[in-house]
Parts: C-alpha cells; sequence; structure tokens
C-alpha cells in the first residue's frame, strides 16, 4: 500500500472532498479531470459510475485508517464533473459511504454542485433529506449566445428555477456561479445575468473571470483567432459591475469571487482551503492536504480504480511543504478574504512595505490586519507579489 507521511492533528478541522468525474458533454471552457460516457469507453453510464463507487468506498477506507481515531468531519464537498449525475439516489449513496468511515460533526456542512439541467424538484427533495446543507448551480450566464461560445448545455431559464426548488425542498443554502468576460459577452448580457441572480433569492454567488486555459476547445478557438482573448481591462469593468449589484442587493464579499447574505451562507468548506485546514480528496485527480502534506491521486478513473483494487492508496504525487511556501500561501490566501491578512503574519522585510502599498490605494489597516480595498481586489494577486518581493507596487 501507498503509505502517506501524514500528522492528523483533531484540533485542526477536517473536511472531505469528493470528485465525480462524469459529465454529459464536455464544457469549451473547462480543463477538469472530467470525462464523458463515450471517454470512458462505455456506452452508458452505469459501469464506470459503479467501478467509482466502488472505488471511492476503498479509498474512504483507507483515508479513515491513515488519519486514525474518530477524527469529525466539518465539510464534505462534492464536485465534479457533473455529481448531479448520479442522482438523487446516488447522492445520497456517496454520503452514506462516508458516514460508513467517518464521523459527521453535529453542524456539519455537505455541499453538492449540480447542473441544473440535471435536477428537478424530486432531486433536490431526496439530497435534502440525505442531509445536504448546501448546493452550488453552474449558471455561467443568462444570455444564450454566451452559453454557447461557452457550450453550456442549459437553458437560460432553468438556473433560476433550480435555485427556486432547492429552496423549497430545504436546501439551506444555495449558490449561483456566474462566470463573466465571456467573448461576445456585453454589459447589457452581464445585467440580465445578475438580474436572474437576484430573482433567484439565493443567499450566495460565486463570480469568476473566464480563464483560457491551455489544451480547451475554447483556448484553440482564441488562438486561430476566431474568438478575442478576454481583456482585463473589460474583465475589470465587470467584476465591479457584478460587486456593485450583489452588494447593493445585500451580499457581501467575503473573499474575492464570492459574496454572502451573512456568515452562515459562506461556503465552510471553501474557508477551510483558505485557513489552511486539513482535507482529503476522495476520487481521481483529487488533491488533499493534512498537516502540511500535499497529494494528489491519479487523474483516470480506472487507472485510480485499479490502484485501490490492489489495496493501494492512488497517490499520484506529494510534497512536504516548507515553512517559506506555507507562508506564501497563508499570504496569498489570507489576503483575498474580507477579514483580511493578520499583519503579524509578514516578517519584518514584507512589513516594510506596507505603507508603500496602503499609499496606492490596495491595502488599508483595519486593527491589526491588512484589507484589500476595492481597488486592490482588481490587483490582489499584484498585492500579494509586492508583499512577498521587494518591488514597487504598480498603480
Amino acid at each position: 500500500m501507498n503509505t502517506l507521511n501524514v500528522t492528523s492533528n483533531t484540533a485542526v478541522p477536517l473536511g472531505l472532498y469528493l470528485h465525480v468525474p462524469f459529465c454529459a458533454t464536455r464544457c469549451g471552457y473547462c480543463d477538469f479531470n472530467t470525462y464523458t460516457a463515450g471517454e470512458l469507453g462505455a456506452d452508458g453510464e452505469s459501469g464506470p459510475q459503479q467501478q467509482w463507487f466502488t472505488a471511492v468506498k476503498t479509498e474512504l477506507r483507507l483515508a479513515a485508517a491513515t488519519l486514525g481515531g474518530a477524527r469529525p468531519v466539518s465539510t464534505i464537498f462534492v464536485g465534479g464533473g457533473t455529481p448531479s449525475l448520479l442522482g438523487g439516489a446516488g447522492l445520497a449513496r456517496l454520503l452514506n459511504l462516508v458516514r460508513d468511515h467517518f464521523t459527521l460533526a453535529p453542524d456539519a456542512e455537505i455541499t453538492t454542485e449540480s447542473n441544473p439541467e440535471s435536477t428537478s424538484p424530486e432531486f433536490f427533495a431526496a439530497i435534502a433529506d440525505a442531509g445536504y446543507t448546501r448546493v452550488s448551480l453552474g449558471m455561467q450566464s443568462a444570455a444564450p449566445h454566451v452559453l454557447a461560445t461557452l457550450d453550456r448545455t442549459h437553458t437560460p431559464g432553468r438556473p433560476v428555477a433550480a435555485a427556486r426548488e432547492a429552496r423549497a425542498a430545504g436546501i439551506e443554502h444555495v449558490n449561483l456561479d456566474l462566470i463573466y468576460g465571456t467573448p461576445g459577452e456585453a454589459d447589457a448580457d452581464l445585467g440580465r445575468s445578475l438580474d436572474a441572480v437576484l430573482a433567484a433569492g439565493v443567499d450566495h454567488v460565486s463570480a469568476y473571470a473566464l480563464i483560457v486555459e491551455d489544451g480547451t476547445a475554447l483556448a484553440r478557438k482564441v488562438r486561430r483567432g476566431e474568438l478575442p482573448a478576454p481583456d482585463d481591462d473589460v474583465l475589470a469593468a465587470r467584476y465591479e459591475l457584478i460587486d456593485r449589484r450583489l452588494q447593493g442587493a445585500g451580499l457581501r464579499w467575503y473573499e474575492v469571487s464570492n459574496w454572502a447574505s451573512d456568515d452562515a451562507a459562506r461556503c465552510a468548506h471553501n474557508l477551510g482551503y483558505w485557513d489552511s485546514a486539513d482535507w482529503w480528496g476522495i476520487g481521481p485527480g483529487a488533491h488533499s492536504h493534512v498537516g502540511g502534506t500535499r497529494w494528489w491521486n491519479r487523474k483516470h478513473p480506472a487507472r485510480y480504480a485499479e490502484m485501490l483494487a490492489a489495496g493501494e492508496l492512488p497517490v499520484d504525487g506529494s510534497e512536504e511543504l516548507t515553512e517559506t511556501e506555507m507562508h506564501t500561501e497563508r499570504v496569498m490566501l489570507a489576503i483575498r478574504r474580507r477579514e483580511g491578512l493578520p499583519a503579524a503574519e509578514l516578517d519584518a522585510d514584507e512589513s516594510s512595505r506596507i505603507d508603500q502599498i496602503v499609499d496606492a490605494g490596495l491595502l488599508v489597516r483595519e486593527a491589526d490586519r491588512l484589507v484589500l480595498t476595492d481597488r486592490g481586489r482588481l490587483l490582489a494577486d499584484g498585492v500579494v507579489r509586492d508583499l512577498l518581493v521587494a518591488r514597487a507596487p504598480q498603480s
């Protein structure tokens, strides 16, 4: 069996991420570790899905044994891929597998991502009964031509209907995902998308600038000149529009790309990532972090399953983070949050650059923390570089 040198600290929150690698179709902008039935060499989904369930069950058992003891799980996040392709019964089965091997904290947050087109009132009722407390729906846009550019298959009105169905079924927290800056998207298109989001009555919104990832269909179209690359100035203006509309509706930013109606609506699982807590990633290609050790699984579902069938953890690679690497990550992640970065995290050399960045209008001091300004949020990566590397901030 592959072994991991991990230190399991029961005082640190533990999250589980479960990766569902299945998709009905491949979106043109996506570089996630996902596969259609055809790519897995299957006429249907039952064979690959059953193999995946068997492998996940084994990895959960090995993970529990590796961590040792009855360490409670604070958050569970089922991502993909398209978890909703498992159906309500499949997602309930998955959660029961987790419960077979781990103890859940009494107030555990349990989230699943879902494609609006593979949901229904019955689906939401089933996952609510199973114990899911949060659902994240991929909306991306309300404009048909934008969805077509992204190769998204859902109809524009379906995400809003799905969000309402989820709330009606008793799902406590509902998130809608937006992507902005798609080639061909106009300000009016984004405005209509925001109108739809606010009409849905959700308590959480995530909004991400389109990134053209190497190896995707979108990247090939941009390279051939069929589509323009996203423009940084346009992306900045769109972000400001999103922030203005969401905050005006009572959704406050708590991380650069995330807004919530109150503290309870924040995604606790993602907060665990940003706080450098521990999480174990279950599934093909999933990444994990426990006690300063990071590792990642074999990506292809068949290879992943073969290793587990042989009694091995499906680890494809690992690394021990140095103190310098952990410090860099703490700065990079904390600075993106509304609470900001504790000034005490910085060493003397880094602290000497704070005033210059504050004078540039990118940071403000709030008690003993450093918080991004509105302009600083647009340049968050640059702020991190300016803190960690001795060079003047760009104005």
